[in-house]
């Protein structure tokens, strides 16, 4: 009689554990859930992209200071 119980509350609590994961992934998969979820991913997309123009036009702005390459264009300018 034991052993019966046992397995029917078991029985019960995996299929309402089933059933409360069942129900979250068909919210999650609503079209309005699919737009949001998009949006997001594309504003992330978009903040990374400006993250490595940024760091893009740091690093050339580095590299143009050790190699003297805004110096150089100022004097060509000097000489026309």
């Amino acid at each position: 009689m034991i052993r019966r119980l046992f397995w029917l509350v078991l029985g019960v609590t995996l299929g309402a554990w089933a059933a409360f994961r069942l129900k979250r992934l068909m919210r999650a998969l609503t079209p309005q859930a699919l737009v949001h979820q998009a949006s997001g991913v594309g504003q992330t997309l978009r903040e990374f992209a400006e993250d490595v123009k940024n760091a893009m036009h740091a690093r050339e702005d580095e590299l143009r200071d050790a190699l003297g390459l805004d110096a150089q264009i100022e004097t060509d300018k000097d000489h026309h």
